[in-house]
């Protein structure tokens, strides 16, 4: 699958040739940066944290516009439609360009429609217990679900997201049996997870960093390839003997399909000088939210890994959302 996904997207993550006029003394004007959730939040403040210094850096303002429903599909679809000459670029994330794709039929290809620009940063999900489980490790939680036995659930922000997802990748590579609670968002799963009606979640980091810190739900490991600096004592899951938990919440960011590739350059040039910056880090610490820089080839190799991974779990689980 990952083979066949790359080839279709070779024209457009190589050559990006362009479909409009080069243009000279790029930006010449402000720059739309489409943010596809609604105003507020972990991914807004992200999108407003990087572009308010990358516009510094480019000489020319940058207009945050928040284009929030259908899981990000409206903001999508829109990126695609705009003329691709660089004045349109959209903040994709996991679930626009990774969850979404691999559970649903979408009215654009997350690899194709697109011109890679640049990652911005990830943070991990974390699994976290209500403070009543007797876990303190992956593999105690692991005993208690097998020793009790329809009797765990786990919650999710929504069918489909990452903290399903990720929590269905846990069950297959532990041969357990956990019922999925699927919620209208991340605050509603937590209530219930801290009042003892779900046992488990994996949500973002950011999200659940205040509960951690309150006690009332406990961490037992973080996904991604190292520890989190704001959970240092906090294993990975691959310390813990489970591979290929490596994804992360990531945002980067794209545009529509054939962005001239001089543009491209400037955009990814001056967006690695933004998440160079050693203040920009402490920045989007609130959000545990860490700089992954990346070239746009290495940015557009990453989403189609990203689809791919999601692409495997949904079909082998059997999720699909459609209808």
């Amino acid at each position: 699958m990952k083979r066949r996904i790359f080839l279709q997207a070779t024209p457009a993550l190589i050559s990006m040739a362009p479909t409009v006029q080069s243009q000279t003394g790029y930006p010449s004007k402000p720059i739309r940066y489409i943010v596809p959730v609604a105003t507020g939040g972990g991914s807004d403040m992200v999108g407003r944290t990087v572009t308010e210094r990358w516009a510094k850096v480019l000489g020319q303002s940058i207009v945050v516009e928040n284009q929030g429903g259908a899981g990000g599909v409206i903001a999508s679809q829109n990126t695609v439609r705009a003329t691709p000459d660089g004045y349109t670029l959209m903040q994709g994330y996991v679930a626009t360009h990774g969850t979404a794709p691999a559970t649903r039929k979408l009215p654009y290809d997350p690899v194709r429609s697109f011109t890679p620009i640049g990652m911005i940063g990830s943070t991990p999900n974390v699994i976290v217990v209500n403070d009543k489980v007797p876990a303190t490790t992956v593999g105690e939680l692991i005993d208690y679900i097998r020793k009790n036995p329809g009797r765990s659930n786990y919650g999710s922000a929504g069918a489909g997201s990452l903290t399903h997802l990720s929590m269905e990748l846990l069950k297959q590579e532990a041969k357990l049996f956990i019922t999925h609670i699927a919620y209208r968002g991340i605050a509603p799963a937590f209530v219930d997870l801290i009042a003892g009606q779900t046992q488990v979640m994996m949500p973002g980091l950011a999200a659940a960093l205040p509960h951690i810190r309150t006690g009332r739900v406990r961490p037992l490991a973080v996904t991604g390839i190292r520890r989190h600096s704001a959970l240092t004592d906090v294993p990975t899951l691959e310390e813990v003997g489970y591979a290929g938990f490596n994804a992360v919440q990531w945002y980067g960011v794209v545009g529509p399909a054939g962005i001239p590739p001089e543009i491209v350059r400037r955009l990814s040039e001056t967006l690695a000088t933004v998440l160079k910056a050693p203040d920009l880090r402490d920045k989007l610490s609130v959000e545990a939210v860490e700089p992954m820089l990346m070239s746009p080839e290495q940015f557009g190799r990453y989403i189609i890994e990203d689809v791919a991974r999601w692409s495997r779990l949904a079909q082998s689980r059997g999720i699909q959302l459609d209808g």
